[in-house]
């Protein structure tokens, strides 16, 4: 069974920056396509960012090009969102998501089927 953590949530002020990790166990992480998501208070889900599997693909919703970076360390298990310059509209409840072996459709919540608890990205001004 798939079992993902997310944690480097909290406060910071705007432009500052965070960096969010999410530990995969129970699998062997190269194998599975791993999705950043975010939720603000009364609103639905949004897509972040993704990477395949094979690591040779990355997406990144608009609002965050230029700003974010998601990587993977398959030897540590880990993925991680680099999250610079950041403005208050990032404040969210931030999920990592897992799904193995998909090629397309990462940026579809549908597309996971493992799902992380989310941590806390509050961004102050």
């Amino acid at each position: 069974q798939v079992q993902l953590v997310e944690s480097g949530g909290g406060l910071v002020q705007a432009g500052g920056s965070l960096r969010l990790s999410c530990v995969f166990s129970g699998r062997t992480l190269s194998r599975y396509s791993m999705g950043w998501f975010r939720q603000a208070r009364g609103k639905e889900r949004e897509f972040v960012a993704a990477i395949r599997w094979s690591g040779d693909y990355t997406s990144y919703v608009d609002s965050v090009k230029g700003r974010f970076a998601i990587s993977r360390d398959n030897a540590k298990n880990t993925v991680y969102l680099q999250m610079n310059n950041l403005r208050i509209e990032d404040t969210a409840v931030y999920y990592c998501a897992a799904d193995f072996q998909r090629y397309t459709f990462l940026t579809s919540s549908r597309s996971y089927d493992y799902w992380g608890q989310g941590t806390q990205v509050t961004v102050s001004s």
